[in-house]
């Protein structure tokens, strides 16, 4: 699903009621985020709901029909995504049943300013948020791969492991006889050992829009050129979503919220970088080098 929409995630169980004998079933849903611990959610019985301080006020049971507990979660965020139990008692039974939450999204790869294999695990993480992201998860980077995303860089995942997706197996990545995949380094050290990181953006709420002025601009210029436009400089998730969702091609270098310089490409063609699709990068020039910027609208200011 796209994220900043409610979701509803379904959960039923068979309803008999006996005569002269209400019965009042008591339902409990969980959530479990990647490579964290089970949290309560919500839990109700008969008239008397509580829901936990994350999800207060955004969430309460359907109840369209006897028997229906599915969970309704009120502006969905990535924050949001993991596996939900429900739970339901019902006299002397008891029932659960584990649906997984998964946004509408893009998996990009992603590293330090200072290069290659600087991030810890919470570097990582923070280095997604950074770009309005999160660590993807590994059910999120096999779908990437299947869809052709091809690096050879390792990077962490949501649940402390590092990966990296393979579709052109060569030297470098593993060799030449290794069939293509998902690379696995297995679990490692949350401090010590470092990597690059793969993060997960959702779909765009806004608009991403190309800048350009006759002799380019370095980034203080780039921030003011968005701001004059009520925008602000997109992040590098945000292009990749617009990249992905809204086919936005545009072959000139644009400085992004982070410092890096990248354009996107859907249809290669000559001067333009290799001959797949892709969001290219000219890494973290010096901000006072010119290019164009990548500005970034959100809906309400779209309107």
């Amino acid at each position: 699903m796209f994220g900043g929409h409610n979701a509803t995630i379904p959960c039923r169980f068979r309803y008999e009621p006996k005569l002269n004998t209400p019965r009042e079933a008591r339902v409990k849903w969980t959530w479990q985020p990647a490579g964290g611990r089970e949290t309560e959610v919500l839990v109700a019985a008969g008239s008397n709901t509580r829901s936990s301080e994350k999800f207060r006020g955004r969430v309460h049971l359907r109840q369209d029909f006897p028997g229906d507990a599915a969970l309704v979660i009120a502006e969905v965020t990535l924050s949001d995504m993991g596996r939900y139990r429900c739970e339901v008692v019902d006299g002397v039974e008891d029932k659960s049943v584990s649906v997984d939450l998964e946004l509408y999204g893009v998996v990009f790869p992603y590293q330090h300013p200072r290069g290659r294999y600087r991030l810890n695990f919470l570097g990582a993480q923070q280095a997604c948020e950074d770009q309005g992201a999160t660590l993807a998860t590994l059910t999120q980077l096999f779908q990437s791969w299947k869809e052709g995303l091809n690096w050879c860089n390792a990077g962490w995942l949501a649940d402390g492991t590092v990966h990296y997706p393979i579709t052109k197996p060569r030297v470098p990545c593993g060799g030449l006889r290794l069939p293509p995949g998902v690379r696995s380094y297995g679990r490692r050290h949350l401090h010590l050992h470092r990597y690059d990181v793969f993060c997960f953006s959702p779909s765009l709420r806004g608009r991403v829009f190309f800048l350009q002025q006759s002799e380019g601009m370095n980034l203080t210029e780039a921030q003011q050129a968005c701001q004059e436009n009520s925008a602000e400089v997109a992040r590098v998730g945000q292009l990749y979503a617009a990249w992905k969702f809204t086919g936005l091609d545009h072959c000139e270098a644009g400085w992004l919220a982070d410092g890096s310089v990248r354009y996107p490409i859907t249809t290669p063609r000559p001067n333009c970088g290799p001959s797949e699709p892709g969001v290219r990068s000219f890494g973290f020039p010096p901000p006072q080098l010119k290019y164009g910027v990548y500005c970034y609208k959100t809906d309400e200011e779209v309107l």
